[in-house]
């Protein structure tokens, strides 16, 4: 009978010291684990603010392109009213002072 104490006695101490290395074991997959969420975690805060830097270019530059478009536009409206000839009646009596022959010019005095 004592034979088989000593044995059931270093049986539990090897069972004991297996359970232990098995616990080490959970316990640093458990660390790894937390480690690794807590990266992908913080990662993904960094990326969810870029995202909202982002939309804030988008929603800016969206409003610049609207800008243009509209003085496109108006570029192109210019450019129908320049090829007209109230266009060029219109330069010649602001820039060269000509009035058509049947108009009358009056000039405050001075």
């Amino acid at each position: 009978m004592g034979q088989k104490k000593m044995r059931s006695a270093r049986g539990r101490r090897k069972q004991a010291s297996i359970f232990r290395q098995h616990k080490r074991s959970v316990v640093t997959v458990f660390v790894v684990l937390g480690m690794l969420a807590a990266v992908l975690y913080v990662n993904a805060m960094n990326l969810y603010a870029r995202n909202e830097v982002y939309k804030q270019q988008e929603a800016e530059l969206q409003g610049q392109i609207k800008e243009q478009k509209q003085r496109s536009e108006e570029v192109k409206k210019y450019e129908e009213y320049v090829k007209t000839d109230d266009y060029i009646k219109d330069v010649a009596e602001e820039k060269l002072g000509l009035v058509d022959p049947n108009e009358i010019l009056f000039q405050p005095e001075e």
